[in-house]
């Protein structure tokens, strides 16, 4: 019985050494990349979150894609044809294959954007395509949209991102079993702890070097900080605080990367508020508010500040809009113009609403030091997450900020958050800015095929929304991401995305 057991105990130590083997071996090759939360749907038709977008674009190929000036570009689509403004031609890409081995065909593009259109899914994305009135598949590398009227911003929402192509036939099951064409395959989720990526060989493009991806949902930033410092996490992008980096950086098992991103925050400004409305009132609080110490001392230099909504990197980005620069002096000159004399240091009181989160109490604090050198007393609300986000898109406000994050890359933000007729609840114009001229110019640029002239257009929208000041732009946040020095050939994208996975590799 002795020799017996020690026969079993030795057996047993074996297979553990040898399951430990497997596992390393298995860690060895697979690139692990921390992510803040799990996806909330993996059917591109649907999920609209940070998460679930970024990994929707690994999974599937949408018709476009962007170029760095966020540009359309040809993906799934090779080339595209506009006879007139109410009809697209797009042609396919030939010898493209879904992960189960399918040919992707016309009627897969079809039944992607027609499964949205007749209700078959239910999604708000289908909102985005609401001019669409039909969609022909000619032949099998074929597609043709037919507008019910002139709409130039659908190749963009027929872009990466926005949406991506699934089976002909596809339904509520792609939630939890997508698949795509994408140059990975999904494996496994598992709500709160992982999301799995193979390689798909069979891709179309320029294939992944990686033959595996591990998504580690780790909520908690300190958290994420140790896992990468402990080796046993790859990569986090803008997943850490300022100060996790600087400290980071310094570890020599560990790499910096940094880049210019497009998520921009923003103050807005409720203009039906009656001292509010004042354009001079606010243009007094853009000159009163230094962002220098916030970017430098908050962000430890890891934003650049901003003059519009949309990002430099866009086709239609112009610098041609009213600077205000720091100047409290012009401040007070302003607000003793406006009717607004200082009474015992005080010429009125503001409210503006945060969220608990520790970086925006911090800025809310120096808003609030910075305004009482004007004579403007701002008094802060801080509430929980769900609570700001509900007053603020119901226009419950006098001042917040937010951020944009992604929605900004496309110029026709303009109409989602400008446009008179986007009061809250039809859009994002939570303030309710209203301007005919403003008005006029968004419908113009949403109808005009020539982006040379929409160029023009948008160029004319920023130079009046930067007079009028429905928001302040504050700052655009630098793309961050701390990676292990086993991954090689990182890229970073403007928005942040994972297209970095698309090339990365790990040191043999």
């Amino acid at each position: 019985m002795s020799k017996a057991r020690r026969f079993l105990r030795l057996a047993l130590a074996s297979f553990l050494l040898f399951l430990l083997s497997c596992s390393a071996r298995q860690e060895r090759n697979t690139l692990v990349l921390i992510i803040e939360s799990s996806p909330s749907n993996l059917d591109p038709r649907v999920g609209l979150d940070a998460q679930s977008q970024r990994i929707d674009q690994l999974i599937f190929d949408a018709l476009l894609t962007h170029d760095d000036h966020l540009n359309v570009a040809p993906g799934l689509a090779e080339h595209w044809e506009v006879p007139d403004p109410l009809t697209y031609v797009f042609h396919l890409r030939r010898g493209v294959k879904f992960h189960d081995g399918r040919p992707l065909t016309a009627k897969d593009v079809k039944w992607t954007f027609d499964s949205l259109l007749q209700g078959k899914i239910r999604s708000t994305k289908s909102a985005a395509y609401r001019f669409v009135d039909r969609i022909d598949a000619t032949d099998e590398a074929t597609v043709v949209f037919h507008l019910k009227e002139p709409f130039a911003t659908l190749l963009w929402n027929l872009s990466e991102g926005a949406i991506g192509i699934v089976p002909e036939g596809s339904g509520a099951e792609m939630t939890k079993r997508p698949i795509g064409s994408g140059p990975f395959r999904f494996v496994s989720a598992e709500l709160d702890k992982e999301v799995v990526l193979e390689r798909n060989d069979d891709y179309w493009g320029a294939k992944p070097r990686l033959a595996r991806v591990r998504m580690a949902v780790v909520p908690d930033t300190t958290t994420r900080a140790l896992e990468l410092r402990k080796g046993s996490a790859d990569i986090a992008i803008n997943a850490l605080t300022s100060d996790m980096v600087l400290t980071l950086q310094h570890d020599p098992a560990l790499q910096v990367l940094r880049a210019p991103g497009t998520v921009l925050a923003y103050m807005g400004f409720n203009l039906r508020d009656p001292i509010l409305r004042d354009v001079r009132v606010r243009q007094a609080l853009a000159y009163a508010i230094d962002r220098r110490p916030l970017i430098e001392y908050l962000w430890r230099g890891f934003a650049r500040p901003a003059a519009s909504i949309l990002p430099p990197q866009s086709w239609a980005y112009s610098n041609d809009v009213p600077p205000y620069d720091y100047s409290p002096e012009k401040a007070r000159r302003i607000l003793d113009a406006a009717g607004y004399p200082a009474v015992n240091g005080v010429r009125f009181h503001l409210t503006m609403k945060t969220s608990t989160e520790e970086s925006s109490r911090l800025m809310a604090a120096v808003f609030q030091q910075q305004l009482r050198e004007v004579g403007i007393a701002l008094d802060i609300r801080t509430f929980e997450f769900a609570t700001f986000f509900a007053d603020v898109t119901r226009g419950e406000f006098q001042i917040y900020s937010l951020r944009w994050i992604g929605g900004n890359e496309d110029p026709d933000i303009f109409e989602y958050v400008f446009h008179s007729a986007k009061f809250p609840p039809n859009g994002a114009n939570r303030g309710y800015f209203a301007n005919p001229r403003v008005d006029a110019l968004i419908d113009q640029a949403r109808k005009e095929p020539d982006q040379r002239v929409r160029q023009q257009i948008y160029a004319e929208l920023q130079r009046i929304i930067g007079e009028e000041l429905p928001y302040l732009n504050l700052w655009y946040f630098d793309n961050v991401l701390v990676a292990s020095r086993r991954v090689r050939n990182l890229r970073l994208s403007p928005s942040g995305s994972y297209d970095f996975l698309k090339t990365a590799e790990l040191a043999p």
